[in-house]
């Protein structure tokens, strides 16, 4: 089993930064793909960020593209999601996630609980 924890959410103003952590269990822990996705209220889940098991390759959605960092540590079995110049609409719930080959949909096997992210005006 694979169980994954979101830290790192709160309150901040427009052009701040955060940095989201998630820890993850599991000795299969390196095999797996990582992701962020972040949902709104009424809104789908859409994806944020991807990263391959062993860190070499990297997918960003368009929104984010040059403000958020994605990177893990697979020695601490933690995947981080950095996150600069946050705007309102940055605001979402957002959720830690794994599965065995990288996608860019929310069609992954496991999830955290996620962490809020407000970001304000």
């Amino acid at each position: 089993q694979v169980q994954l924890v979101e830290s790192g959410g709160g309150l901040v103003q427009a052009g701040d930064s955060l940095r989201l952590s998630c820890a993850a269990s599991g000795h299969i822990f390196s095999s797996h793909a990582m992701g962020w996705f972040r949902q709104a209220p009424g809104k789908e889940r859409e994806f944020v960020a991807a990263i391959t098991w062993n860190g070499s390759t990297t997918y960003y959605a368009d929104s984010v593209k040059g403000r958020f960092t994605i990177s893990r540590d697979n020695a601490k079995n933690m995947m981080y999601l950095q996150m600069n110049s946050l705007k309102p609409e940055d605001t979402a719930i957002y959720y830690c996630a794994a599965r065995v080959g990288i996608r860019t949909t929310p069609d992954y096997d496991y999830w955290g609980q996620g962490t809020q992210v407000t970001v304000s005006s």
